[in-house]
């Protein structure tokens, strides 16, 4: 078992339609020893990625069949918790936005250079939160060991972005955070993502505790950012 979770680790789910920009990410990825699944479309990638559990999905919105961020709701709603990094020619901000909301987690403009991709699958597998220890508030549960959240008992869902904020923020109560700070310490100083990303992470983080009732838990500081108050 130790074995196949240290493959599932190194392996990267590159989901693109052109097959010379596919062959390039495959290649520029197993330079970096990483080991590559390529899709060419959607469909498949809905039908094979949730099952092998990819470190990371490299997926782009522009595929023949669908648009990669239903692909990525559907990859989400299979149970597939990987980090997505999309690829799109859409540079507007409204684009960038509906990408977070769609559940990814990083957002590449083509054209773009190979390093800084390859940089950016690193900088998504570096975000996974390592602190030992369950946090618990107000009957709120999070088991960063075993990447499970519940609430009252009961099960809570949420992106790899979301959990990193949650724990985040659980292993820091009662502090306000600003925009800025949290996007150093739960995304990284080495990621370079519009401030207002945190308040669409934010919105999301709300609504997967809301079945439980902690919503409440996050609170907005006005004019300073965001606190999680037990």
């Amino acid at each position: 078992m130790t074995h196949e979770v240290e493959i599932a680790s190194r392996l990267i789910g590159v989901v693109e339609d052109d097959d010379v920009l596919r062959s390039a990410l495959q290649r520029g990825l197993e330079d970096e020893g990483f080991r590559v699944m390529p899709v060419s479309n959607g469909r498949t990638a809905v039908e094979r990625l949730p099952g092998v559990h990819p470190a990371t999905v490299v997926l782009d919105i522009g595929l023949p069949d669908a648009d990669g961020r239903d692909v990525c709701q559907a990859l989400r709603a299979a149970g597939m918790n990987s980090p997505v990094l999309f690829l799109t020619a859409r540079d507007a901000v409204a684009d960038r936005i509906s990408g977070f909301n769609a559940g990814g987690d990083d957002y590449v403009v083509k054209p773009f250079a190979l390093g800084e991709l390859v940089a950016r699958v690193h900088a998504l597998l570096r975000r996974a939160p390592t602190e030992p220890g369950v946090g618990r508030h107000a009957g709120l549960r999070l088991d960063p060991a075993a990447h499970r959240v519940t609430g009252n008992g009961r099960a809570l869902s949420f992106g790899p972005t979301e959990f990193r904020l949650l724990h985040y923020l659980m292993t820091h109560p009662n502090r306000v955070y600003s925009r800025t700070q949290l996007l150093d310490e739960v995304w990284g100083d080495h990621v370079f993502i519009e401030e207002r990303t945190v308040d669409v992470h934010i919105r999301r983080l709300r609504q997967g505790l809301g079945p439980s009732g902690h919503d409440a838990l996050i609170e907005t500081v006005r004019g300073s950012g965001y606190a999680l108050r037990p």
